[in-house]
């Protein structure tokens, strides 16, 4: 079975900047993947090679044993990209419905817009519309081709929480059918909730690639979560301490010996309440990965 997304010694530079500096990606079809990293990491313009829209400097890639530019010529390829510009002058359904006619075979329109909520929008133009109805109407011109892989970056950016969660409910109508999806996100919950698989990027190179589960593991440690009266308390010196974050009175502590840590947080603030004790989050095991590779 060809590999969805090949990738194999990515480079591309812009400038003095090295963008992407030797990605290797490996995507089965069927995975979620997402992307992770900071601005800059060079997450977006691995997209944009993947897509063909950017040319690598050095490396190569294949989608589904294709290159980018068969495999997206071919409808096997839909996206939605941050800035994608949308005719002032037409109406949602015409948007839809003229690159519905740019492929072989493609998905019926109002089926493109039904899965991608938008059906109610279909005569409104799209001057008339918000940040997130138009990511939304973004994501049925990427659905109307019918694609097996489809790529995402940073799909939800300007959409509302409601919005959000429709998205990702549409989202899931795709992956049941077996489809491949990969999104590149800021939104840490939401890779921890639909990715299979996440690849985290720093400074133009792949740090950490792999399941959710054993990425998790990168990060050793718990979470410790209390309401502590005294905000002022230096929880820092607690035993097995290794980082507190404030949000009001509530204390979040990231541990290397939860046990040791709360025997001391009992001991020295008695009145500390509403605790909570968890396993490291993809938030954690980020900033682990990226305090490493500063070091």
């Amino acid at each position: 079975m060809e590999l969805a997304v090949h990738a194999t010694g990515l480079r591309k530079r812009f400038g003095p900047v090295q963008a992407v500096d030797g990605v290797d990606l490996a995507i089965a079809p069927g995975e979620v993947v997402a992307v992770l990293g900071p601005n800059g990491a060079g997450k977006s313009t691995t997209v944009d090679l993947v897509l063909g829209l950017s040319v690598p400097d050095e490396g190569r890639v294949r989608v589904f044993g294709q290159t980018p530019a068969q495999a997206v010529q071919e409808g096997r390829v839909g996206a939605v990209l941050q800035e994608g510009a949308l005719l002032d002058d037409a109406t949602v359904g015409e948007i839809v419905a003229m690159v519905a006619s740019l492929h072989r075979n493609p998905m019926p329109v109002a089926e493109a817009l039904r899965r991608a909520g938008v059906a109610d929008l279909a005569t409104r133009r799209s001057t008339r519309l918000s940040g997130g109805q138009k990511q939304r109407v973004r994501f049925a011109v990427a659905l109307v081709c019918d694609p097996e892989l489809l790529l995402l970056d940073e799909p939800t950016s300007a959409m509302d929480p409601v919005t959000r969660r429709a998205f990702w409910s549409s989202m899931r109508d795709f992956t049941e059918r077996g489809r491949t999806v990969v999104f590149a996100t800021h939104h840490l919950e939401e890779a921890e909730e639909y990715a299979d698989t996440v690849v985290f990027f720093r400074a133009g190179k792949v740090i950490a690639n792999g399941p959710i589960d054993q990425v998790r593991k990168l990060a050793s440690g718990r979470v410790i979560s209390a309401v502590v009266p005294l905000s002022g308390a230096a929880l820092g010196a607690l035993p097995g301490s290794a980082g507190v974050e404030w949000f009001g009175e509530r204390a979040r502590i990231v541990s290397h010996d939860s046990d040791a840590t709360l025997r001391a947080l009992l001991a020295r603030f008695p009145k500390a309440h509403d605790i909570e004790v968890t396993g490291v989050g993809l938030d954690e095991v980020f900033f682990a990965l990226t305090s490493q590779e500063e070091r």
